[in-house]
C-alpha cells in the first residue's frame, strides 16, 4: 500500500505563502512553523514575529509583478496560494479588477517558475463555489463545473491555469476547494464572508442574529484547525495529488438556520448569553449563488492522504466562542 503524506515530512522544507496576514494564513502560518517548515511570508503590510528562532523571512510586492515572484521563490520547495479578492459581489461590480487579483497572479507565478526552472508543490485555495449550483449532493471533484459569478469563473480559471502548469511538469499543483470556513482567526475583511464568525461576535455583544428569509439553504462548515491541516497534507501530498481538485470541507450539511440556532444554544451554554435569532427579508440583489444548497463530498481527498476533519460543528462553536470570549478579556 503506497504510503499515506505525512505533514511531518514538511520539516526543513521552505513555503512561500500569500495572504500571509489574512484569516486561513495567519492560522497555517503557525502551523507550517510547527513543523518546522521555513517560511516566505507574503502580505500587503507588516507582519507581527511568529516567535523566535524561527526561519521566516517576509516580502511584499504586487502579485502580478514577475520580479517579485522571482525573488520570493528563491530557496523555495512549495507554494500555497491564499491572496485574493473573496467577495462575489465585489467581483460582478469591477470584474476587470477581480481578474487581477483571482486570475493573474496565479499565472505570474506560474510563468516565473517556467522560467527559473523549478518544480515546486503549488496549492491553491479554490472555492467549492466554482461548481455553480450542485445538481447532485454531496459534491465531489468529478462534479461538472458551471460557475454562475464572475467570481467563481475567475477563480476556475486560476485553477485551470494550476492544472496546466501541472500537465506540462512545470509545478506540483493541488486546488483546494473550501466550503465555509470558520473559527478562531482574524475576523473577514469582507462583510459576505466568515458569516458564522460574525454571528458568534455579535451574539456576544448582546445583538440578535439574523438570518434572510427561511435560512433552509444547506451549508457545510469546516473548522479551521481541519482546513489548515488539509493544506499542510496537500504540499506533503503533493507529488501524488498534483493536477487535481479537491472538495475540502466537514462532510455535514447544515441549514444555515439551524447553524444560527446552534451558535445561540452553545453561546448560552459557554457565555451566558442567549441572542435572538430572528429572520430577514433578503437584500435586493442578492446572489443566486447564496441559494445553493452544498455538502462536500470529501472522499477523492482522504482516500489518498488520511485526511479527516476532526472538529464537529458544535465543539468548533464552542472553541470560537472561547476565542473571542478570551481576545475580549471575557472570563467563561
Amino acid at each position: 500500500m503506497e504510503q499515506r503524506p505525512s505533514p511531518e515530512s514538511l520539516a526543513g522544507k521552505r513555503v512561500l505563502l500569500t495572504g500571509a496576514s489574512g484569516y486561513i494564513g495567519s492560522n497555517l502560518a503557525r502551523r507550517l512553523a510547527g513543523l518546522g517548515c521555513g517560511l516566505v511570508r507574503w502580505s500587503r503590510a507588516g507582519l507581527p514575529p511568529l516567535g523566535e528562532g524561527l526561519d521566516v523571512r517576509d516580502v511584499q510586492g504586487g502579485l502580478a509583478d514577475p520580479e517579485a515572484w522571482k525573488r520570493a521563490l528563491e530557496g523555495v520547495d512549495g507554494v500555497v496560494h491564499l491572496a485574493a479578492q473573496t467577495s462575489t459581489y465585489r467581483a460582478a461590480l469591477d470584474p476587470h479588477a477581480d481578474f487581477e487579483l483571482n486570475a493573474r497572479p496565479l499565472l505570474t507565478l506560474l510563468c516565473a517558475c517556467r522560467e527559473l526552472g523549478l518544480r515546486p508543490a503549488v496549492v491553491l485555495a479554490g472555492t467549492s463555489t466554482a461548481c455553480g449550483m450542485p445538481r447532485t449532493s454531496p459534491v465531489g471533484p468529478e462534479h461538472p463545473d458551471n460557475p454562475v459569478t464572475i467570481y467563481d469563473t475567475h477563480k476556475l480559471l486560476a485553477e485551470h491555469y494550476l492544472k496546466f502548469f501541472s500537465a506540462e511538469g512545470i509545478v506540483r499543483g493541488v486546488s483546494l476547494r473550501l466550503t465555509n470556513i470558520y473559527g478562531p482567526g482574524p475576523r473577514s475583511s469582507r462583510p459576505d464572508r466568515g458569516i458564522l464568525n460574525m454571528m458568534i461576535v455579535r451574539g456576544l455583544g448582546g445583538e440578535a442574529l439574523t438570518v434572510y428569509g427561511q435560512g433552509r439553504e444547506i451549508r457545510d462548515y469546516l473548522y479551521i484547525e481541519d482546513t489548515v491541516e488539509a493544506f499542510a497534507v496537500a504540499l506533503a501530498g503533493a507529488e501524488t495529488l498534483a493536477g487535481g481538485h479537491y472538495v475540502i470541507g466537514s462532510g455535514v450539511g447544515t441549514s444555515i438556520c439551524d447553524a444560527l440556532e446552534l451558535v445561540a444554544e452553545r453561546l448560552a451554554a459557554v457565555a451566558g448569553v442567549r441572542p435572538e435569532v430572528i429572520h430577514v427579508a433578503p437584500p435586493n440583489g442578492l446572489s443566486i449563488i447564496e441559494k445553493r444548497n452544498f455538502v462536500a463530498d470529501v472522499r477523492a481527498f482522504s482516500e489518498p492522504t488520511g485526511w479527516m476533519p476532526r472538529v464537529d460543528l458544535a465543539q468548533g462553536i464552542d472553541r470560537t466562542i472561547a476565542f473571542f470570549m478570551a481576545r475580549e478579556g471575557r472570563s467563561l
